[in-house]
């Protein structure tokens, strides 16, 4: 996560402050929202409480600008001849509520959502609501 000073020029600005997430791989997507949610917290605090310090102490990003494309709800189909282990990467920041992984077969799509294990054994054992 990174505090830096937007300029005209895409990912330009000078550095201000940085804090790295450090991910394990398995987390999927609502996982990673949190822990980025918690360290964009954590940093725009510091960034509060060190301001003054942190403007005369700025520094220049190294290398070329990133941008990436915004993901789309077809970003997230799945390849019908290729392995899930093959996919897991997407599989794991495929959302299930905006863009959950899917499949096409034939005319019809077929939605998958991904949770861990424990949150299946949980609702499981939750009484499941009257229709």
């Amino acid at each position: 996560m990174t505090i830096f000073e937007a300029t005209a020029t895409l990912d330009a600005g000078p550095i201000y402050l940085q804090k790295i997430i450090e991910l394990q791989g398995i987390e999927l997507v609502h996982e990673r929202r949190a822990l980025q949610a918690r360290a964009n917290i954590c940093l725009c605090l510091e960034g509060l409480d060190r301001y003054t310090e942190e403007i005369g102490q700025s520094r220049h990003k190294q290398g070329q600008a990133s941008h990436y494309q915004r993901r789309r709800p077809a970003d997230s189909q799945l390849a019908t001849m290729r392995s899930l282990v093959e996919q897991l990467n997407l599989l794991h920041i495929v959302d299930n509520l905006g863009y959950p992984a899917f499949i096409e077969r034939e005319v019809r799509r077929f939605d998958m959502h991904l949770r861990p294990a424990a949150e299946i054994n949980q609702s499981a054992s939750s009484p499941s609501p009257t229709v």
